[in-house]
Protein backbone atom coordinates (compact mmCIF):
# COMPACT_ATOMS: atom_id res chain seq x y z
CA UNK A 1 0.00 0.00 0.00
CA UNK A 2 1.28 3.67 -0.96
CA UNK A 3 1.29 6.78 0.66
CA UNK A 4 -0.56 9.48 -1.36
CA UNK A 5 -0.61 13.21 -1.70
CA UNK A 6 -3.46 14.96 -2.83
CA UNK A 7 -3.45 18.57 -4.38
CA UNK A 8 -7.16 19.99 -3.72
CA UNK A 9 -10.30 18.86 -1.89
CA UNK A 10 -12.75 19.75 -4.22
CA UNK A 11 -14.83 17.49 -6.37
CA UNK A 12 -12.25 15.24 -7.77
CA UNK A 13 -10.09 15.43 -5.04
CA UNK A 14 -12.16 14.38 -2.26
CA UNK A 15 -13.67 11.51 -4.42
CA UNK A 16 -10.67 9.68 -5.76
CA UNK A 17 -8.68 10.34 -2.60
CA UNK A 18 -11.28 8.57 -0.52
CA UNK A 19 -11.37 5.95 -3.26
CA UNK A 20 -7.87 5.16 -2.73
CA UNK A 21 -8.42 5.15 0.82
CA UNK A 22 -10.60 2.80 0.33
CA UNK A 23 -8.25 0.56 -1.29
CA UNK A 24 -5.94 0.54 1.56
CA UNK A 25 -3.85 3.54 0.40
CA UNK A 26 -3.07 6.47 3.61
CA UNK A 27 -4.23 9.31 1.89
CA UNK A 28 -3.19 12.66 2.60
CA UNK A 29 -5.24 15.20 1.16
CA UNK A 30 -4.36 19.46 1.08
CA UNK A 31 -6.31 22.50 0.19
CA UNK A 32 -5.97 26.32 0.74
CA UNK A 33 -9.24 26.83 1.97
CA UNK A 34 -9.11 26.82 5.71
CA UNK A 35 -13.05 26.49 5.98
CA UNK A 36 -13.19 23.34 3.59
CA UNK A 37 -10.01 21.57 5.68
CA UNK A 38 -11.85 22.66 9.11
CA UNK A 39 -15.27 21.05 7.56
CA UNK A 40 -13.49 18.11 6.58
CA UNK A 41 -11.68 17.15 9.91
CA UNK A 42 -15.34 17.83 11.72
CA UNK A 43 -16.17 14.92 9.19
CA UNK A 44 -18.66 17.68 6.62
CA UNK A 45 -18.51 17.15 3.27
CA UNK A 46 -18.36 19.97 2.01
CA UNK A 47 -20.46 19.16 -1.08
CA UNK A 48 -23.87 16.43 -2.20
CA UNK A 49 -21.96 13.64 -3.13
CA UNK A 50 -24.17 9.89 -2.74
CA UNK A 51 -22.01 7.59 -0.98
CA UNK A 52 -18.67 9.82 -0.31
CA UNK A 53 -19.92 10.51 3.39
CA UNK A 54 -19.75 6.78 4.61
CA UNK A 55 -16.97 5.89 2.49
CA UNK A 56 -14.88 8.71 4.18
CA UNK A 57 -16.12 7.72 7.80
CA UNK A 58 -15.23 4.23 7.06
CA UNK A 59 -11.77 4.84 5.85
CA UNK A 60 -10.98 7.88 8.90
CA UNK A 61 -7.61 6.62 9.88
CA UNK A 62 -6.61 6.46 6.40
CA UNK A 63 -7.73 9.40 5.20
CA UNK A 64 -6.54 12.83 6.37
CA UNK A 65 -6.96 16.66 5.80
CA UNK A 66 -4.22 19.31 6.04
CA UNK A 67 -3.45 22.82 4.95
CA UNK A 68 -0.07 22.44 4.77
CA UNK A 69 2.15 21.17 1.96
CA UNK A 70 4.65 19.94 3.67
CA UNK A 71 2.45 17.60 5.53
CA UNK A 72 0.69 16.34 2.15
CA UNK A 73 4.52 15.71 0.50
CA UNK A 74 6.22 13.74 3.14
CA UNK A 75 7.10 10.46 2.18
CA UNK A 76 4.50 10.22 -0.66
CA UNK A 77 4.67 8.16 -2.98
CA UNK A 78 2.65 10.02 -5.31
CA UNK A 79 1.36 13.33 -5.38
CA UNK A 80 -1.96 14.23 -7.21
CA UNK A 81 -2.94 17.37 -8.60
CA UNK A 82 -6.90 17.98 -8.38
CA UNK A 83 -7.24 21.41 -8.38
CA UNK A 84 -10.00 24.10 -10.52
CA UNK A 85 -8.57 24.60 -13.97
CA UNK A 86 -11.80 27.39 -14.88
CA UNK A 87 -11.79 29.08 -17.85
CA UNK A 88 -10.46 32.77 -17.87
CA UNK A 89 -12.57 35.35 -19.99
CA UNK A 90 -10.74 34.59 -22.92
CA UNK A 91 -11.81 30.72 -22.50
CA UNK A 92 -8.42 29.67 -21.67
CA UNK A 93 -7.79 27.32 -19.03
CA UNK A 94 -6.30 29.18 -15.57
CA UNK A 95 -3.66 27.14 -14.51
CA UNK A 96 -2.60 29.39 -11.74
CA UNK A 97 -4.06 26.55 -9.28
CA UNK A 98 -1.29 24.11 -11.13
CA UNK A 99 1.33 26.20 -11.55
CA UNK A 100 1.45 26.95 -7.27
CA UNK A 101 1.00 23.66 -7.05
CA UNK A 102 4.42 23.63 -8.53
CA UNK A 103 5.73 26.12 -7.31
CA UNK A 104 5.01 25.32 -3.94
CA UNK A 105 6.60 21.70 -4.12
CA UNK A 106 9.77 21.40 -1.97
CA UNK A 107 13.20 21.13 -2.71
CA UNK A 108 13.96 18.12 -0.88
CA UNK A 109 11.82 15.89 -2.21
CA UNK A 110 12.48 12.06 -2.88
CA UNK A 111 11.73 10.12 -5.38
CA UNK A 112 7.60 10.33 -6.08
CA UNK A 113 5.47 10.68 -8.99
CA UNK A 114 3.17 13.88 -9.76
CA UNK A 115 -0.34 12.53 -11.36
CA UNK A 116 -2.04 15.51 -13.00
CA UNK A 117 -5.57 14.77 -12.50
CA UNK A 118 -7.17 17.90 -13.07
CA UNK A 119 -8.44 18.49 -16.54
CA UNK A 120 -5.54 20.31 -18.72
CA UNK A 121 -4.77 21.86 -22.03
CA UNK A 122 -3.24 19.39 -24.58
CA UNK A 123 0.59 20.37 -23.67
CA UNK A 124 0.52 21.15 -20.09
CA UNK A 125 2.21 18.02 -19.22
CA UNK A 126 5.32 18.94 -21.05
CA UNK A 127 5.45 22.63 -19.75
CA UNK A 128 4.91 20.87 -15.97
CA UNK A 129 7.60 18.45 -16.55
CA UNK A 130 10.07 20.98 -17.81
CA UNK A 131 9.06 23.53 -15.11
CA UNK A 132 9.99 20.59 -12.59
CA UNK A 133 13.28 20.04 -14.47
CA UNK A 134 14.27 23.38 -14.68
CA UNK A 135 13.95 23.25 -10.50
CA UNK A 136 16.14 20.49 -10.60
CA UNK A 137 13.07 18.28 -9.21
CA UNK A 138 14.15 15.51 -11.79
CA UNK A 139 13.50 12.42 -9.48
CA UNK A 140 10.00 13.79 -9.32
CA UNK A 141 8.08 11.76 -12.08
CA UNK A 142 5.26 12.83 -14.21
CA UNK A 143 1.97 11.35 -15.15
CA UNK A 144 -1.29 12.45 -16.35
CA UNK A 145 -4.41 10.10 -15.28
CA UNK A 146 -7.73 11.92 -16.10
CA UNK A 147 -10.71 11.63 -14.10
CA UNK A 148 -14.25 9.94 -15.63
CA UNK A 149 -16.26 10.81 -12.56
CA UNK A 150 -19.93 11.14 -12.57
CA UNK A 151 -21.38 13.64 -10.59
CA UNK A 152 -24.48 11.78 -8.44
CA UNK A 153 -22.63 8.45 -9.40
CA UNK A 154 -18.69 9.01 -8.80
CA UNK A 155 -18.10 6.54 -5.99
CA UNK A 156 -19.57 3.80 -7.97
CA UNK A 157 -18.07 5.12 -11.10
CA UNK A 158 -14.29 5.21 -9.67
CA UNK A 159 -14.89 1.88 -8.29
CA UNK A 160 -16.03 -0.04 -10.90
CA UNK A 161 -14.40 2.34 -13.68
CA UNK A 162 -14.43 1.57 -17.40
CA UNK A 163 -11.31 2.25 -17.85
CA UNK A 164 -7.98 3.93 -16.04
CA UNK A 165 -5.86 6.24 -18.86
CA UNK A 166 -2.43 6.58 -17.56
CA UNK A 167 -0.13 8.75 -19.85
CA UNK A 168 3.60 9.08 -19.07
CA UNK A 169 6.96 10.19 -20.14
CA UNK A 170 8.73 7.51 -18.37
CA UNK A 171 7.73 4.15 -18.34
CA UNK A 172 8.48 3.51 -14.82
CA UNK A 173 6.05 6.37 -13.90
CA UNK A 174 3.64 4.79 -15.72
CA UNK A 175 4.04 1.47 -14.20
CA UNK A 176 3.45 2.75 -10.67
CA UNK A 177 0.41 4.66 -11.72
CA UNK A 178 -1.19 1.54 -13.30
CA UNK A 179 0.42 -0.54 -10.26
CA UNK A 180 -1.50 1.90 -7.89
CA UNK A 181 -5.11 1.28 -9.98
CA UNK A 182 -4.82 -2.77 -10.05
CA UNK A 183 -6.80 -3.46 -7.44
CA UNK A 184 -9.76 -1.97 -9.49
CA UNK A 185 -9.56 -4.58 -12.20
CA UNK A 186 -10.29 -1.96 -15.00
CA UNK A 187 -8.63 -1.81 -17.89
CA UNK A 188 -5.35 0.04 -18.55
CA UNK A 189 -4.95 2.36 -21.39
CA UNK A 190 -1.25 3.20 -21.59
CA UNK A 191 -0.02 5.96 -23.96
CA UNK A 192 2.00 9.42 -24.55
CA UNK A 193 0.94 12.71 -22.19
CA UNK A 194 -0.26 14.36 -25.19
CA UNK A 195 -2.72 12.20 -25.99
CA UNK A 196 -3.97 11.30 -22.16
CA UNK A 197 -4.76 14.82 -22.07
CA UNK A 198 -6.90 14.98 -25.07
CA UNK A 199 -8.84 11.76 -23.91
CA UNK A 200 -10.68 13.40 -20.95
CA UNK A 201 -11.95 16.49 -23.60
CA UNK A 202 -12.87 14.26 -26.82
CA UNK A 203 -14.63 11.67 -24.39
CA UNK A 204 -16.77 14.66 -22.53
CA UNK A 205 -17.18 16.20 -26.32
CA UNK A 206 -18.43 13.04 -27.79
CA UNK A 207 -21.02 12.72 -24.60
CA UNK A 208 -21.60 16.45 -25.33
CA UNK A 209 -22.57 15.60 -29.33
CA UNK A 210 -24.82 12.60 -28.44
CA UNK A 211 -27.13 14.53 -26.03
CA UNK A 212 -27.58 17.53 -28.49
CA UNK A 213 -28.09 14.90 -31.43
CA UNK A 214 -31.34 13.41 -29.55
CA UNK A 215 -32.58 16.98 -28.67
CA UNK A 216 -32.37 17.95 -32.11
CA UNK A 217 -34.41 14.59 -32.90
CA UNK A 218 -36.95 15.54 -29.95
CA UNK A 219 -37.41 18.74 -31.58
CA UNK A 220 -37.94 17.77 -35.09
CA UNK A 221 -40.08 14.93 -33.60
CA UNK A 222 -42.41 18.07 -32.11
CA UNK A 223 -43.14 19.02 -35.12
CA UNK A 224 -43.99 15.90 -37.36
CA UNK A 225 -45.45 14.05 -34.82
CA UNK A 226 -43.18 11.27 -33.59
CA UNK A 227 -42.25 10.46 -30.47
CA UNK A 228 -38.56 10.80 -29.39
CA UNK A 229 -38.65 8.52 -26.39
CA UNK A 230 -40.03 5.57 -29.01
CA UNK A 231 -36.97 6.87 -31.58
CA UNK A 232 -34.26 6.65 -28.84
CA UNK A 233 -34.89 3.13 -27.84
CA UNK A 234 -35.08 1.79 -31.30
CA UNK A 235 -31.95 3.51 -31.69
CA UNK A 236 -30.39 2.82 -28.55
CA UNK A 237 -31.42 -1.15 -29.17
CA UNK A 238 -28.40 -0.56 -32.17
CA UNK A 239 -25.55 -2.24 -30.25
CA UNK A 240 -23.06 0.13 -32.53
CA UNK A 241 -25.05 3.60 -30.92
CA UNK A 242 -26.00 2.25 -27.29
CA UNK A 243 -28.66 4.02 -25.33
CA UNK A 244 -26.54 5.79 -22.63
CA UNK A 245 -26.79 9.52 -23.16
CA UNK A 246 -29.65 9.71 -25.88
CA UNK A 247 -32.29 10.80 -23.20
CA UNK A 248 -33.83 14.18 -24.48
CA UNK A 249 -34.23 17.05 -22.37
CA UNK A 250 -32.69 20.58 -21.38
CA UNK A 251 -29.24 19.78 -22.49
CA UNK A 252 -26.38 19.32 -20.39
CA UNK A 253 -24.73 21.11 -17.59
CA UNK A 254 -22.41 20.73 -14.90
CA UNK A 255 -18.36 21.12 -14.11
CA UNK A 256 -17.43 19.38 -16.84
CA UNK A 257 -19.22 19.18 -20.25
CA UNK A 258 -19.92 23.07 -21.15
CA UNK A 259 -15.74 23.57 -20.02
CA UNK A 260 -14.08 21.00 -21.82
CA UNK A 261 -16.20 21.72 -24.50
CA UNK A 262 -15.30 25.21 -24.83
CA UNK A 263 -11.21 24.21 -23.86
CA UNK A 264 -11.65 21.80 -26.64
CA UNK A 265 -12.81 24.12 -29.19
CA UNK A 266 -10.01 26.61 -28.19
CA UNK A 267 -7.50 24.10 -28.62
CA UNK A 268 -8.18 23.46 -32.16
CA UNK A 269 -8.86 27.24 -32.96
CA UNK A 270 -5.68 28.15 -31.31
CA UNK A 271 -3.95 25.31 -33.32
CA UNK A 272 -5.62 26.52 -36.62
CA UNK A 273 -8.38 24.57 -36.72
CA UNK A 274 -12.07 25.40 -36.82
CA UNK A 275 -13.93 22.79 -34.74
CA UNK A 276 -17.28 23.15 -36.40
CA UNK A 277 -19.37 20.04 -34.49
CA UNK A 278 -18.49 21.40 -31.22
CA UNK A 279 -19.25 24.80 -32.33
CA UNK A 280 -22.78 23.29 -33.57
CA UNK A 281 -23.25 21.04 -29.86
CA UNK A 282 -22.81 23.97 -28.08
CA UNK A 283 -25.01 26.62 -30.24
CA UNK A 284 -27.83 23.81 -29.68
CA UNK A 285 -27.44 23.59 -25.97
CA UNK A 286 -27.43 26.60 -25.42
CA UNK A 287 -31.09 27.00 -27.25
CA UNK A 288 -32.09 24.01 -25.22
CA UNK A 289 -32.19 25.42 -22.28
CA UNK A 290 -34.72 27.81 -23.35
CA UNK A 291 -37.37 25.50 -25.20
CA UNK A 292 -39.57 25.17 -22.09
CA UNK A 293 -40.17 29.38 -22.13
CA UNK A 294 -41.84 28.63 -25.56
CA UNK A 295 -43.19 26.04 -24.77
CA UNK A 296 -45.23 27.92 -21.79
CA UNK A 297 -45.91 30.86 -24.27
CA UNK A 298 -47.79 28.52 -25.90
CA UNK A 299 -49.82 27.24 -23.61
CA UNK A 300 -50.27 30.83 -21.27
CA UNK A 301 -49.58 33.68 -23.70
CA UNK A 302 -47.72 36.31 -22.08
CA UNK A 303 -45.96 35.11 -19.02
CA UNK A 304 -45.74 38.36 -17.36
CA UNK A 305 -46.91 38.19 -13.72
CA UNK A 306 -47.30 34.18 -14.72
CA UNK A 307 -46.00 32.24 -11.79
CA UNK A 308 -44.04 29.29 -12.73
CA UNK A 309 -43.06 26.46 -10.47
CA UNK A 310 -39.40 24.91 -11.42
CA UNK A 311 -39.08 21.66 -10.15
CA UNK A 312 -35.61 20.45 -9.15
CA UNK A 313 -32.27 23.43 -10.08
CA UNK A 314 -29.25 20.69 -9.91
CA UNK A 315 -27.63 20.21 -13.52
CA UNK A 316 -28.34 16.54 -12.28
CA UNK A 317 -29.85 14.47 -9.62
CA UNK A 318 -28.13 13.03 -6.74
CA UNK A 319 -26.06 16.59 -6.94
CA UNK A 320 -26.30 19.70 -5.45
CA UNK A 321 -24.13 21.30 -8.60
CA UNK A 322 -25.59 24.34 -10.04
CA UNK A 323 -22.54 24.79 -12.29
CA UNK A 324 -23.97 25.51 -15.93
CA UNK A 325 -27.11 24.24 -14.26
CA UNK A 326 -30.01 24.84 -17.03
CA UNK A 327 -32.04 26.46 -14.24
CA UNK A 328 -30.40 29.43 -13.73
CA UNK A 329 -30.34 29.60 -17.59
CA UNK A 330 -34.50 29.17 -17.49
CA UNK A 331 -34.71 31.39 -14.58
CA UNK A 332 -32.94 34.24 -15.72
CA UNK A 333 -35.38 34.01 -19.06
CA UNK A 334 -38.20 33.29 -17.00
CA UNK A 335 -37.87 36.77 -15.04
CA UNK A 336 -36.93 38.50 -18.22
CA UNK A 337 -40.70 37.99 -19.10
CA UNK A 338 -41.96 38.82 -16.06
CA UNK A 339 -43.08 35.64 -14.63
CA UNK A 340 -43.42 35.06 -10.79
CA UNK A 341 -40.52 32.16 -10.26
CA UNK A 342 -40.69 29.76 -7.24
CA UNK A 343 -38.07 27.25 -7.22
CA UNK A 344 -37.75 23.91 -4.98
CA UNK A 345 -34.90 21.29 -4.95
CA UNK A 346 -34.69 18.73 -2.47
CA UNK A 347 -30.47 19.03 -2.07
CA UNK A 348 -29.50 22.17 -3.82
CA UNK A 349 -28.93 25.57 -2.03
CA UNK A 350 -29.30 28.21 -4.81
CA UNK A 351 -29.94 31.44 -2.58
CA UNK A 352 -26.50 32.92 -3.73
CA UNK A 353 -27.02 31.81 -7.44
CA UNK A 354 -30.63 32.93 -7.50
CA UNK A 355 -31.98 35.85 -7.41
CA UNK A 356 -35.27 36.99 -7.69
CA UNK A 357 -36.66 33.86 -6.82
CA UNK A 358 -38.90 32.49 -4.17
CA UNK A 359 -37.92 29.02 -2.46
CA UNK A 360 -40.02 26.63 -1.70
CA UNK A 361 -39.62 24.15 1.33
CA UNK A 362 -41.38 21.30 -0.69
CA UNK A 363 -42.85 20.76 -4.54
CA UNK A 364 -46.03 20.90 -3.13
CA UNK A 365 -45.74 24.24 -1.86
CA UNK A 366 -44.01 25.11 -5.45
CA UNK A 367 -46.59 24.36 -7.59
CA UNK A 368 -49.46 25.72 -5.06
CA UNK A 369 -51.36 28.29 -6.81
CA UNK A 370 -48.59 28.08 -10.22
CA UNK A 371 -49.93 28.90 -13.78
CA UNK A 372 -47.68 26.01 -14.78
CA UNK A 373 -45.02 24.05 -13.28
CA UNK A 374 -41.57 22.82 -14.94
CA UNK A 375 -39.89 19.73 -14.21
CA UNK A 376 -35.81 21.11 -14.42
CA UNK A 377 -34.44 18.08 -12.92
CA UNK A 378 -35.31 14.33 -12.64
CA UNK A 379 -35.29 13.96 -9.09
CA UNK A 380 -36.82 10.78 -8.36
CA UNK A 381 -39.11 12.22 -5.95
CA UNK A 382 -41.14 13.97 -8.33
CA UNK A 383 -42.87 10.62 -9.83
CA UNK A 384 -44.16 10.13 -5.95
CA UNK A 385 -46.15 13.39 -5.86
CA UNK A 386 -49.82 13.05 -5.17
CA UNK A 387 -50.25 14.49 -8.70
CA UNK A 388 -54.18 14.09 -8.57
CA UNK A 389 -54.22 16.39 -5.68
CA UNK A 390 -51.87 18.48 -6.87
CA UNK A 391 -53.72 19.83 -9.54
CA UNK A 392 -56.81 21.30 -7.56
CA UNK A 393 -53.68 23.35 -5.86
CA UNK A 394 -52.48 24.56 -9.38
CA UNK A 395 -53.77 28.16 -10.60
CA UNK A 396 -53.50 26.36 -14.27
CA UNK A 397 -52.77 22.45 -14.36
CA UNK A 398 -49.64 22.84 -17.45
CA UNK A 399 -46.66 20.68 -16.59
CA UNK A 400 -43.93 20.99 -18.53
CA UNK A 401 -41.79 18.48 -18.12
CA UNK A 402 -38.13 18.99 -19.55
CA UNK A 403 -36.69 16.04 -18.66
CA UNK A 404 -39.32 13.44 -19.40
CA UNK A 405 -39.26 12.31 -16.26
CA UNK A 406 -42.70 11.63 -15.57
CA UNK A 407 -45.44 9.24 -17.00
CA UNK A 408 -47.46 11.47 -19.85
CA UNK A 409 -50.31 9.29 -19.86
CA UNK A 410 -50.88 9.67 -15.96
CA UNK A 411 -50.59 12.74 -15.91
CA UNK A 412 -52.90 13.66 -18.48
CA UNK A 413 -55.24 10.95 -16.51
CA UNK A 414 -54.78 13.25 -13.34
CA UNK A 415 -56.49 16.31 -15.80
CA UNK A 416 -53.02 18.21 -16.49
CA UNK A 417 -51.86 19.98 -20.33
CA UNK A 418 -48.44 17.60 -20.24
CA UNK A 419 -45.65 18.67 -22.57
CA UNK A 420 -42.13 16.71 -22.82
CA UNK A 421 -39.51 17.09 -24.89
CA UNK A 422 -39.80 15.43 -28.33
CA UNK A 423 -43.14 14.20 -27.77
CA UNK A 424 -47.05 14.98 -27.90
CA UNK A 425 -48.46 17.70 -26.02
CA UNK A 426 -51.66 18.11 -24.77
CA UNK A 427 -54.14 21.06 -25.04
CA UNK A 428 -55.91 23.28 -22.33
CA UNK A 429 -58.96 22.36 -24.63
CA UNK A 430 -59.36 18.70 -23.84
CA UNK A 431 -59.36 19.39 -19.69
CA UNK A 432 -62.33 19.55 -17.15
CA UNK A 433 -62.35 23.22 -15.86
CA UNK A 434 -59.87 24.06 -13.21
CA UNK A 435 -61.12 24.03 -9.25
CA UNK A 436 -60.08 27.05 -7.61
CA UNK A 437 -56.66 26.02 -5.46
CA UNK A 438 -57.15 24.50 -2.36
CA UNK A 439 -56.23 26.28 0.71
CA UNK A 440 -54.59 23.65 2.23
CA UNK A 441 -52.30 20.31 1.05
CA UNK A 442 -50.46 17.71 3.12
CA UNK A 443 -46.59 18.10 2.37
Amino acid sequence: MARVGFFGAGYAGLVSGACLAELGHTVVIRDVVPERIDGLKAGRVPFHEPGLQELIDRNAERLSFTLSMQDAVEGSEFMFVCVGTPPTYSGEADLSGVWTVIDELPQDLGRTVLVMKSTVPVGTGERVRAALDARGLTQVGYASCPEFLAEGTAVRVFMASDRVVVGSFEDADGDAVEALHEPLGAPVVRMDVPSAEMVKLAANAYLATRISFINEIANVCELVGADVEQVAQGMGLDRRIGTHYLRAGMGYGGSCFPKDMSFLKLLAGNSGYHFHLVTAVMEVNELQMRRPVAKLQKHLGSLSGKRIALLGLAFKPHTDDLREAPSTVLTSRLLAEGAEVVAWDPVADAHSVLHGVEFARNAADAVRGADAAVVVTEWPELRDLPWAELRGSMRTPLVIDGRNHLDADAMRAHGFAYEGMGRAASPFASLPETPEPESKLPH
